[in-house]
């Protein structure tokens, strides 16, 4: 049986899983899927076309779902979907698609910290921490175990990589590189992500190969003769660097001067 208050007002045509916990004066639109073991805190609202997974926690004052904050956007059905072991913490904002049948979307075991948001077609991979405040403009994308500190800001259809982490309100309208520490105003590589790294398993070889790949990259010489050279390495997370740099629009974040 779920749990669901008195005060909350939760839609009949809402889909409620088993053992989920519904707070004091939340409101559950029409359209909704909530999975089972979610906590959702007071006061907060679960919008229309919103999809969320298993065991997610949903503190107070949280919308979830809200309509893209897009002056082109006209209403049609879009949605927001969540994996399983998410929490969002006071005060965040996550909004569906701007586009009919497409989605924004939060993969699993992310944290969001209070007052954090989340635009319409953001895509967030697994095990993401974004502190307090952080804002993500539409389109961006977040691979797994990045880490963005507080009050960073991410311009629209940037692209993070993973393990990426970003320092105390970063500025960030090109492409963050995996595996590194992103600071500033705009945004520059300051080195390799070390402690997340060491966090994540990498042993001695697999950081040496990642330094000796970030020196080739940063060093003199033209990008596709860099590229060349990075792809003689045996590391697969330095194939996955090389992958990234190639499939970026925007541009990627540089060392600074």
């Amino acid at each position: 049986m779920s749990d669901i208050h008195s005060t909350a007002i939760v839609s009949s045509e809402a889909s409620i899983g088993k053992d989920v916990s519904i707070g004091p004066y939340v409101i559950v639109e029409g359209n909704v899927s909530i999975g089972d073991g979610c906590k959702i805190g007071s006061h907060s609202v679960i919008k229309e076309y919103t999809r969320l997974g298993k065991n997610n926690v949903v503190h107070e004052h949280v919308v979830l779902g809200g309509t893209p904050q897009d002056f082109k956007f006209s209403q049609c059905e879009s949605f927001l979907e969540t994996g399983e072991g998410n929490v969002f913490r006071e005060g965040v904002t996550v909004h569906r698609s701007n586009t009919a049948g497409k989605k924004t979307v939060i993969g699993n075991n992310n944290f969001i910290m209070a007052n954090a948001h989340v635009a319409h077609d953001c895509i967030l991979g697994d095990s993401i921490i974004m502190a307090n405040g952080v804002l993500l403009g539409g389109h961006v994308t977040i691979e797994d175990r990045a880490f963005l500190s507080g009050v960073v800001t991410v311009h629209q259809f940037c692209h993070i990589g993973t393990l990426a982490m970003l320092g105390a309100s970063a500025r960030i309208n090109q492409d963050c590189l995996p595996y590194m520490i992103i600071d500033g105003a705009p945004g520059r590589v300051r080195g390799l992500n070390l402690i997340g790294l060491k966090r994540a398993g990498f042993n001695s070889k697999d950081i040496s190969l990642l330094k000796q790949a970030m020196k080739i990259l940063f060093g003199h010489g033209n990008l596709a003769d860099k590229i060349v050279e990075m792809k003689k390495s045996s590391s697969q997370e330095v194939q996955h660097l090389v992958d990234f740099i190639q499939a970026s629009d925007r541009g990627f974040t540089h060392k600074s001067r």
